[in-house]
């Protein structure tokens, strides 16, 4: 079925598709991928594919990382942020994460609804945490705006 991606890079219309397709999943479809969190398969799946998913979604992961672990967060909160983590974890979902030029496009649109759905409990500490964990992966310069204007909606 994800042969295609293997085998060629997806260009830029197939992209948008992709993004499309993920940003219209409901958060029933978010949530059965629970299943498949562990704290020890995230970082496991951090420590391998971090410079290839990239900052953006190594930061949107953190973030849920870290909100996860705050004891006030309602149940509903915590089977999304499980769901969107599971999936991240998935090694097969919707692009394969080997899939040459996409396969972190699904991961990243996953993540980024999780965040807009639990936007409400991410505060600045939370943030912070992970901005800092990303700075000693990615360096100084690393540019989290594009997940932070998604908190701020």
């Amino acid at each position: 079925m994800f042969e295609k991606f293997k085998r060629e890079k997806i260009d830029n219309a197939q992209r948008e598709e992709i993004k499309q397709e993920v940003e219209v999943m409901d958060e029933q479809e978010i949530h059965i991928h629970g299943k498949h969190y562990s704290d020890d398969k995230l970082w496991k799946k951090i420590r391998k594919f971090a410079k290839k998913a990239g900052s953006s979604a190594i930061y949107a992961v953190l973030i849920l990382y870290y909100t996860l672990q705050k004891p006030e967060i309602p149940v509903k909160v915590k089977a999304t942020i499980l769901g969107a983590l599971g999936y991240f974890i998935l090694p097969i979902d919707l692009i394969p994460d080997v899939a040459f030029g996409a396969g972190f496009i699904d991961d990243l649109g996953i993540l980024t609804a999780a965040l807009i759905q639990v936007a409400v409990h991410v505060d600045d500490h939370e943030k912070a945490r992970a901005r800092e964990k990303l700075e000693k992966w990615f360096g100084q310069e690393v540019d989290t705006s594009e997940i932070d204007a998604k908190l701020e909606r």
